[in-house]
């Protein structure tokens, strides 16, 4: 059985009580990590979500589009730093699509004036199909971390700001006020930097800034 509807809204009322029944395994395949474009969606899912058991495997399949700037970038690494298995397919992807448990499968259509469709498939042999194509893309694209080990991370003016003034080696203090940060946002920012680097400390975040050529 498929049922196609319109909006994320008539999807809610149809299916959120499927993303909270998700037990075994729960994959995603996607432009970037905003498939649903409404904040509250956004927030329904993610509350409905984080009742699934610990144990459940979570696999997302992103473009790199997900990485376009620093802010998603940075969002992507954390996620997958709980332990969600993200990939990144270098070619586009023709459909963003959830499936559920092996059971049900959800496929998002392009928006049409600003609302898009949504077609939640449970047809066994459909859903199976659909796994099938998305394991043979998610087997070809590298994982996040070999796919962010080839590239130069996205940083904005003002962490490549940052990243001068740690190569100065101001104290904390005064490069805060250099920026015209304060200290705990300076703080926070330079290590959402290091994250990027994946660097261990401000020495190693240097060193590696210098390589990319993100700094003098």
């Amino acid at each position: 059985m498929s049922i196609t509807v319109q909006g994320e809204q008539a999807l809610f009322e149809r299916a959120a009580h499927l993303f909270g029944d998700v037990r075994d395994e729960f994959v995603c395949a996607a432009e970037d990590m905003w498939t649903w474009t409404a904040p509250s969606a956004r927030d329904r899912l993610r509350a409905i979500r984080s009742q699934r058991p610990p144990s459940s495997r979570i696999c997302k399949l992103y473009t790199p589009k997900a990485l376009a700037d620093e802010a998603d970038e940075h969002a992507l690494v954390e996620v997958s730093a709980t332990g969600v298995e993200v990939r990144i397919c270098v070619t586009p992807l023709p459909h963003e699509t959830i499936v559920m448990d092996r059971r049900f499968a959800i496929m998002a259509g392009p928006p049409t004036r600003g609302v898009r469709s949504y077609t939640l498939v449970e047809e066994p042999a459909v859903v199976a199909s659909i796994l099938s194509l998305y394991w043979a893309t998610w087997e070809k694209s590298p994982t996040l971390a070999s796919f962010r080990a080839d590239r130069t991370p996205s940083l904005s003016p003002e962490s490549r700001d940052i990243l001068r003034v740690l190569a100065r080696g101001l104290k904390d203090e005064a490069a805060a006020r250099h920026l015209n940060l304060s200290l705990r946002t300076y703080r926070r920012r330079v290590a959402e930097i290091l994250l990027l680097l994946n660097a261990e400390s401000r020495f190693q975040a240097g060193q590696k800034a210098q390589e990319l050529g993100l700094v003098p």
